[in-house]
């Protein structure tokens, strides 16, 4: 319990700081939504590959975690934030914003989504992964610059 207390204690002291952050450097604070948003679906894929023990409050924060990532992560692309800190940003955003808006709301809706009918077992990680990283997949495959190797 003191975990999931910690745990959720440090999310919302990270997204308060969320905006603050992005004022100062949006691609650095991007880029470590992404590695949060990353950690999480790693913990989830190990509990659904049987390489980590399945824990349900672990699984449904993990979500949490994706879900307050995605709430106003589009605006951390504001105008002149195209190219700089090694980003993985593809042009494609400024050219479509509107579309990389859609995106952003398609992840949030479906981690809330998963959230309104919380994980109890392996299958509800695995279902969560589905939809969740189908949403995430599709934004990555129009607006994210692949790195070689």
């Amino acid at each position: 319990m003191k975990r999931l207390l910690f745990a959720g204690t440090t999310i919302a002291v990270l997204t308060a700081a969320a905006a603050s952050w992005a004022a100062m450097d949006p691609i650095a604070t991007r880029k470590a939504v992404m590695k949060n948003n990353g950690a999480a679906m790693g913990a989830l894929a190990k509990m659904a590959k049987g390489e980590a023990p399945f824990e349900a409050n672990a699984a449904n924060l993990a979500v949490r975690v994706l879900y307050n990532g995605a709430v106003g992560f589009t605006d951390l692309f504001p105008d002149g934030s195209q190219t700089g800190m090694d980003t993985e940003a593809s042009p494609k955003i400024w050219e479509d914003m509107a579309g990389f808006k859609a995106k952003g709301v398609a992840l949030e809706e479906a981690a809330a989504g998963v959230i309104a009918t919380p994980i109890t077992d392996v299958d509800g990680v695995k279902a969560a992964l589905g939809v969740i990283g189908k949403t995430c997949g599709g934004c990555h495959e129009t607006y994210r610059i692949k790195k070689d190797g």
